[in-house]
């Protein structure tokens, strides 16, 4: 006898988790198609906050490897993990960031960093300059590729029960966390995974998405295509963080914030100059 779920039970529960995903009280379509790994994806929520449990070495292990493990362009596996565990380290990346506490909380702090330094030592064995690194497609590609591996990461690290976050904040302060990380030429970092067990404390849920009407188009984009859906999704996003105490919250505004003024950026809209500091030219 067994007690895993019946098929019927699967479409129930995926159907659920689609609903909730796009902040539905039910999901509209009566044929829904998914799996234990769609199913996974589709209840992922950020989590900030940790227990002190651990993360094991054979852990870490396995969700580096199903990062290695994603697709790559043209095999060049232009990226490298930092993987930080040392408290103090922790501290001084999240003071150098704004304060982060999920970074100094994490069992392991995951800092992909675009590394075009070994790919450029081996050409240079070659006795040929690596002309290329400079190439704004080469910054492209190796920032590309790192985001690909990192969501194969992530979902790794849930499969196992853990959770985590990403940390773009890493960007409102490159040239600390390069100094902090001892990073060499051709080297930047992209952003970091905070890796833990959840904390079953956290206030947080599975925040509502776009509705797929403004974000998939079929055989040509719609520029008009956005409006209603954006409409919609401002009051199912207001409705989520109204649950947890957070009213009057906009999405809009959110836009606004980070599109309307270099302010917004914290920083970053200098990442030319500290991309070339590292040998990214970008041109």
């Amino acid at each position: 006898m067994t007690d895993s779920p019946q098929p019927s039970d699967w479409r129930s529960e995926s159907a659920s988790l689609l609903a909730t995903r796009y902040g539905l009280e039910s999901w509209p379509d009566a044929e829904v198609v998914s799996s234990p790994t769609i199913d996974l994806q589709l209840r992922h929520r950020s989590v900030r906050k940790f227990t002190a449990e651990p993360v094991t070495d054979a852990e870490l292990t396995s969700i580096v490897a199903a990062a290695q493990s994603a697709s790559q362009s043209s095999n060049l596996q232009i990226w490298s993990i930092v993987a930080v565990r040392d408290a103090e380290r922790k501290r001084r990346i999240s003071e150098a960031i704004g304060g982060r506490s999920y970074v100094e909380d994490a069992a392991v702090f995951l800092i992909w960093v675009a590394d075009f330094h070994r790919a450029a030592k081996l050409v240079e064995t070659q006795d040929i300059e690596a002309t290329t690194v400079g190439y704004m497609e080469s910054t492209l590609v190796a920032f590309a590729d790192s985001g690909i591996t990192a969501q194969n990461a992530l979902l790794a690290a849930e499969s196992l029960g853990l959770g985590g976050v990403f940390v773009g904040s890493i960007r409102n302060n490159p040239a600390e966390v390069v100094a902090e990380l001892g990073l060499p030429e051709f080297t930047f970092p992209v952003f970091g995974l905070a890796i833990g067990h959840p904390d079953p404390t956290e206030q947080a849920g599975t925040k509502p998405r776009l509705p797929q009407a403004a974000v998939l188009h079929h055989e040509q984009y719609d520029a008009e295509a956005w409006e209603q859906p954006v409409s919609d999704y401002e009051n199912h996003l207001a409705e989520y963080y109204a649950e947890f105490d957070k009213p009057n919250y906009s999405w809009a505004r959110t836009i606004v914030r980070r599109l309307g003024s270099a302010a917004g950026l914290h920083g970053r809209d200098r990442m030319r100059d500290r991309l070339r500091e590292q040998g990214y030219d970008s041109e």
